[in-house]
C-alpha cells in the first residue's frame, strides 16, 4: 500500500468531454458515450497502473519534471492519481465533476507558476496525459469490445475539446500567478530601495536588499537624483556601470556602484531640461542614505533650466542650502544695508558684484560681461564697501560676501 501522503498540488489533468445537450442525442452518440463510460471505468479501476505510466512517461518525455519526480517520488505520485482520478471521472459525469477538475487544474498552474516549473513544460505535461488516457481507452475498448473502437471516434472531438480547455486554464492561472509574483518581487525590491535611500534600511536587511538590487553590500556608491526627465531609465552612465534605478513622486534616484578608485559619476542624458544632482561618495550600501540627501542637496543646486551640478564642484553653496536659516541671516548681514536704495541701483551693484566673482576677481573682464568699463566695476564695488562697511581685499569678507550672494541666487525669498 502507498504511503498516505498529503499532496501539494496536481501534476496532470487528463481530457474529459463537454457535456452535450440531451435532446437531439443521436443513437450513435449514446452508443459511443456508452463505449466511453464502460472503458473509463475500466480505467478508474486500474488508476495506478495509469499513474505510473503517466510518471514513466514524463520523466521520458520531460525532463523539466526531473526535479519534481526527484525530489519526492512518493508525494509526486499522490499528486499525479488525484488529478488522473478528476480527469477520469469527469469522463463519466462531465457535469458533475466539471467544477473540480477545473479547480485541480487551476490550481496545477499556480503552483507551478510559484515553483518556477516552465510553462512550456507544463502544458507538454498535460497535452501527455491526455494523450496517454486517450489511448489507454482506445486500448480497453479494443481488447474488451473491438467491434466499439470506431465508436470512439464519435467523443474524440470532445475529449480534446477538454484537454485545451484546460490547457487554457492552467496557461492563465499560471500567466496570472507570474504575473502576481512578479509585482510582489518588484514591490519588495521597490520597497528594499526606497528604505536604502531613506536611510532606515535595517543592518539585518542588506543582504536581502543587495541581493534585491543585485548590488554588493560592501562598495562604493554614488546616488544621483533627477528631475524633468522621463523617468530615472532617461538618465544614462557609462558602458558596463552597475545601477539600480527608483522612480519617486516628484525626484528620481540612481543608486550607482563605482569601479575602484573611481569618482562620482557623469550622468548625461537627452532632455535638455532635466535637473541632475550628483551626491558624494560613500562606502557600502548602507550608507547610500547619505549619499541620498547629498544628491539631492546637489539637485537643489540646479538652475531651473536644467544642467547638472556634482556636489564636490559646489561646496559652498551646498553648505548654503544645507542651512537655510544660517544662509539667510548671511544674506541679511551682508546684503541688508543695500536694502534701502532703489531696486534698480541694489540689483545693478548686487549683479556686478556676482560677476566680478565669477570672473575670478578680474574688474577687466567682468567690465566685458557687463558691457560697461573696467573703473564703472571698480567705482560700483567701492560703493559695496561703503554701504556696508566690508572690504572685497579681506579675505574673510570676501568669503561671507560670495556664500551671502549664493544664498540670495538659491534660498527663496
Amino acid at each position: 500500500m502507498r504511503p498516505a501522503l498529503r499532496p501539494r498540488t496536481v501534476l496532470h489533468t487528463a481530457p474529459a468531454p463537454r457535456p452535450r445537450a440531451a435532446r437531439g442525442r443521436t443513437l450513435i452518440d449514446a452508443d459511443a458515450l456508452r463505449v466511453l463510460h464502460r472503458a473509463a471505468r475500466a480505467l478508474l479501476d486500474d488508476l495506478p497502473g495509469l499513474t505510473d505510466r503517466l510518471l514513466a512517461a514524463l520523466r521520458e518525455q520531460e525532463p523539466a519534471y526531473g526535479a519534481a519526480l526527484d525530489g519526492d517520488p512518493a508525494e509526486t505520485w499522490q499528486e499525479v492519481h488525484r488529478s488522473l482520478r478528476h480527469s477520469v471521472t469527469s469522463l463519466l459525469d462531465p457535469r458533475g465533476a466539471r467544477d473540480a477538475a477545473r479547480s485541480c487544474s487551476w490550481r496545477i498552474g499556480a503552483t507551478r507558476a510559484e515553483q518556477g516549473l516552465p510553462l512550456d513544460a507544463l502544458l507538454h505535461a498535460f497535452r501527455l496525459g491526455g494523450s496517454l488516457v486517450w489511448q489507454d481507452l482506445v486500448d480497453e475498448t479494443s481488447r474488451t469490445a473491438p467491434e466499439d473502437v470506431r465508436l470512439l471516434v464519435h467523443v474524440a472531438s470532445d475529449v480534446w475539446h477538454f484537454v485545451d480547455e484546460h490547457c487554457t486554464l492552467v496557461a492563465d492561472a499560471y500567466r496570472e500567478t507570474e504575473r502576481r509574483l512578479s509585482w510582489r518581487r518588484e514591490n519588495r525590491v521597490r520597497l528594499l530601495a526606497a528604505a536604502l535611500l531613506d536611510g532606515t534600511s535595517r543592518i539585518a536587511d542588506l543582504p536581502e536588499t543587495a541581493k534585491a538590487l543585485a548590488l554588493p553590500e560592501h562598495g562604493r556608491y554614488a546616488v544621483v537624483a533627477a528631475t524633468g526627465a522621463a523617468g530615472p531609465a532617461a538618465i544614462r552612465f557609462a558602458p558596463g556601470t552597475r545601477v539600480h534605478r527608483h522612480t519617486g513622486a516628484d525626484t528620481d534616484h540612481a543608486i550607482v556602484l563605482l569601479a575602484d578608485g573611481a569618482q562620482a559619476p557623469e550622468p548625461e542624458t537627452a532632455d535638455p531640461g532635466a535637473r541632475i544632482g550628483v551626491g558624494s561618495v560613500v562606502d557600502g550600501l548602507s550608507a547610500v542614505g547619505d549619499a541620498r540627501r547629498t544628491a539631492d542637496t546637489a539637485l537643489s543646486l540646479c538652475p531651473e533650466a536644467g544642467g547638472t551640478v556634482r556636489l564636490a564642484d559646489h561646496l559652498p553653496e551646498a553648505l548654503v542650502v544645507s542651512c537655510p536659516d544660517l544662509g539667510a541671516a548671511l544674506a541679511d548681514r551682508l546684503l541688508g544695508p543695500l536694502a534701502h536704495l532703489d531696486a534698480c541701483d541694489a540689483e545693478v551693484l548686487l549683479d556686478t558684484l556676482a560677476t566680478w566673482l565669477a570672473c575670478d576677481g578680474s574688474a577687466q573682464r567682468a567690465a566685458r560681461r557687463l558691457y560697461c568699463h573696467r573703473n564703472t566695476v571698480l567705482n560700483r564695488l567701492r560703493r559695496y564697501e561703503q554701504l556696508t562697511g566690508r572690504s572685497l581685499t579681506r579675505p574673510a569678507d570676501l568669503v561671507e560676501v560670495g556664500l551671502a550672494l549664493a544664498a540670495r541666487r538659491l534660498l527663496p525669498r
